[in-house]
């Protein structure tokens, strides 16, 4: 079984969490296992970086994209939100019949178009606005 959740998941507990259900459910003899957990994380949608990003994607396609705060979704974000303290903007590319990472996980080119679209005018938007980010000092 493959997990994804949200900020504020149990993590230390889940195991325990699925193991209950399932003997509540009449499964007591299904064993769960620990696995590699991913630190869900979670940037507050009104956070500058989401609104410079928000403006650029808008900028871009002539239309406003649509902001989903929570997304079920399993990547080591946690290292760069969490460790490294950076605020992260996830761009997903995609729609929602791709069956993303089945055996028939496809991408339509109007999607790659558009994806290629997005990031170049972010790029080139955050290009604009480097004189004006803050900058880290050597050590």
């Amino acid at each position: 079984m493959h997990m994804r959740f949200v900020v504020g998941t149990d993590v230390a507990g889940l195991r325990q969490h699925v193991q209950a259900h399932l003997a509540a459910a009449g499964y007591a003899d299904v064993q769960v296992s620990e696995a590699e957990v991913m630190a869900a994380t979670r940037l507050d949608p009104d956070n500058a970086w989401v609104r410079f990003a928000m403006t650029s994607l808008e900028r871009s396609t002539g239309s406003r994209p649509v902001l989903l705060p929570n997304l079920g979704g399993s990547l080591p974000n946690d290292v760069f939100a969490d460790i490294l303290g950076l605020p992260t903007v996830w761009i997903p590319h995609s729609y929602p019949a791709c069956s993303q990472h089945a055996p028939d996980e496809h991408l339509l080119v109007p999607v790659v178009r558009e994806a290629l679209q997005l990031m170049a005018g972010l790029f080139w938007d955050l290009g604009e606005q480097a004189p004006r980010l803050p900058r880290r000092t050597p050590a």
